[in-house]
């Protein structure tokens, strides 16, 4: 570890000096335009940025549908909405613990990794958590798929008639997706900005219909449950775990997003409300249209596309945009940035953001969101409850490491170093291998001990608590760790 400064501090903000950035630069395989750390003029998203970011990528398909679930398994409205908020607030304490390391040192989240997992085993949490995402990325396409078929086949009558008109209309919306993704992460937080307030707008006017046609908040939220006793709890706690899972995605790539803010206070403050209120208001919105469509059509339409087509031509076209803007904005939003910073990460002289961006919309294919779809079963608890567990002794790592073990304390020169103190054995540290494999047993024990089954139902929670336990303790005596000397004497205070 070198002993002249190689850091900045401004404030709760560090940065590369000029001479250690041009050092780094030269690490081809370890560095990019798109993996280096943010310079200070880059740190530049206020609260109210990130508070759109996350209204906007609350406001989509798959909340909505959540939420719709949860009144097909038997759920009244307040334990629908109760069930939404628990898992919200959460999450959001894991997002908050990991927000902390993309604002301090502008770092993605590939490079994030390279701390706990190393600068070559990095490539197993940041690939990890690109393939969950390839999937998202899928089922929100599925989705704005499904709302362009429905829009054309109002408008061209002939459009029913085409073979595979549905495939056609998924893989149209696909490659728009694609397209707009390609053009960067700053072009999605502009994206995120212009589509909140329509997104809300179209969530309000849905809600306005279920209210006068079922004459009221009286007969929507009269419906009792239909699961009580021991039977709403084996629905109740997979289901919380399941809307952890949701965004538990996003628990791990937020660096990606808050390597932007101009301060933690702008992160913490634009964060911290505005994803748990935004998707407890929306599953609300969800759960009442889906009791109003029990009560019209005698059945919970828990897919939107399939209440939109029964509308006039008019309402049809103009909810179809509707669904597709928020496709769109999930998509990019949420849905792009770690995959394709992931393989971007695997060879970044060659690979760019824009064709990370392709190789993800091609492994989302591979994911096959029809078939997550099929049923709200398959999307609660196999989709999102199995991917949570996966993705849990991820979380469970990270927020041990930059905490617990680093104490927030790292040489971030080093993070671009091939041979640095980030590299452990060969660029892989095992400590964390063997914490990942702990955090997933944990969970495991549960599928496999029926007595046990609590292990595999909360799987997130088990296996996030396996691995930071786990990864705490194997790492005590890590070389890898600076003490708070070591960090003063490579770090200036401010700006000179």
């Amino acid at each position: 570890m070198a002993d002249s400064v190689t850091q900045v501090q401004t404030g709760d903000i560090v940065v590369l000096t000029p001479a250690a950035e041009q050092q780094a630069s030269r690490n081809e395989s370890m560095w990019n335009a798109d993996l280096r750390p943010c310079t200070l003029a880059e740190h530049s998203w206020p609260a109210s940025k990130f508070a759109s970011l996350w209204v906007g990528m609350c406001l989509c398909l798959p909340t909505y549908s959540l939420a719709a679930s949860m009144i097909a398994l038997g759920m009244n409205w307040w334990e629908a909405v109760l069930t939404i908020l628990c898992g919200s607030i959460v999450v959001m304490g894991a997002i908050l613990l990991v927000s902390h390391a993309g604002t301090k040192f502008g770092i993605p989240y590939p490079v994030f990794a390279r701390l706990w997992f190393g600068t070559r085993g990095a490539h197993v949490p940041a690939l990890a958590r690109a393939v969950i995402a390839a999937g998202w990325f899928g089922i929100n396409s599925w989705f704005g798929g499904q709302a362009l078929d429905a829009i054309l086949a109002r408008v061209v009558p002939a459009w029913l008639g085409i073979g595979w008109h549905l495939g056609i209309a998924f893989a149209l919306f696909w490659g728009i997706n694609v397209l707009i993704a390609m053009r960067g992460p700053q072009a999605i937080g502009r994206l995120a900005q212009f589509s909140a307030p329509t997104l809300a707008l179209g969530a309000l006017a849905l809600f306005a219909w279920a209210l006068h046609s079922a004459g009221g908040f009286g007969p929507l939220l009269a419906m009792p449950a239909k699961i009580h006793g021991p039977v709403f709890w084996t629905s109740f706690f997979p289901s919380v775990v399941g809307v952890i899972a949701f965004w538990a995605t996003l628990a791990l790539n937020i660096p990606d997003y808050t390597r932007y803010a101009t301060s933690q206070r702008a992160q913490l403050r634009g964060q911290i409300f505005s994803m748990p209120v935004t998707m407890a208001l929306f599953s609300f919105v969800g759960i009442v249209v889906t009791s109003a469509t029990v009560a019209l059509f005698g059945t919970a339409l828990w897919n939107p596309v399939q209440l939109i087509v029964k509308f006039p031509t008019p309402v049809v076209v103009i909810a179809g945009i509707v669904i597709i803007l928020s496709s769109v904005t999930i998509n990019v939003g949420a849905n792009v940035m770690a995959p394709a910073r992931a393989f971007e990460n695997l060879w970044p002289k060659y690979i760019t953001f824009g064709m990370g961006a392709i190789m993800t919309g091609l492994l989302s294919l591979a994911m096959q969101p029809w078939y997550v779809l099929s049923t709200f079963s398959a999307y609660v608890f196999t989709w999102l409850g199995t991917y949570g567990v996966m993705l849990g002794a991820f979380d469970g790592i990270a927020i041990a490491d930059y905490w617990l073990v680093r104490k927030r304390r790292l040489d971030l020169a080093q993070l671009y170093a091939p041979s640095g103190i980030y590299a452990y054995r060969g660029g892989l540290n095992p400590h964390a291998l063997l914490a990942l494999l702990v955090g997933w047993a944990v969970a495991l024990t549960g599928w496999f001990v029926p007595g046990l089954r609590f292990l595999w139902s909360g799987g997130w929670l088990f296996s996030l608590l396996g691995g930071l336990v786990a990864y705490a303790l194997l790492m005590q005596g890590s070389r890898s760790r600076i003490s708070q000397e070591q960090y003063d004497a490579i770090t200036a205070p401010e700006v000179t």
